[in-house]
């Protein structure tokens, strides 16, 4: 079996250092975002996480009527400090309460 593409594919580091360690320290990691905003929210965080430029290997939302808090869990391969920057972004907007990785 043979995969033939139609356009030539390029690789570039995906962070603004270019350095190669970057590449060696990416992996998947999971967050949860808690939003006290209900689906209006989760909507915001929704299209913030399509703005991002990465992509989303697991998205899931758990908005509850009567509960307080709705949540977004998604999984995206970043590096420790790129991880640290998404939360410090998520935690930034408006409504977000908690950012929880694991």
């Amino acid at each position: 079996m043979s995969i033939t593409a139609d356009r030539p594919t390029t690789f570039t580091f995906p962070t603004a250092s270019g350095d190669p360690t970057d590449i060696a320290a990416r992996m998947p990691r999971r967050h949860t975002v808690v939003t006290g905003d209900g689906m209006d929210g989760v909507m915001a965080l929704a299209t913030a996480l399509q703005t991002c430029g990465r992509a989303l290997r697991e998205f899931s939302v758990d908005v509850r009527e009567g509960v307080a808090y709705s949540s977004v869990t998604c999984t995206m391969s970043m590096t420790p400090a790129e991880a640290e920057e998404f939360e410090r972004r998520m935690l930034a907007m408006p409504g977000v309460l908690a950012v929880d990785p694991y």
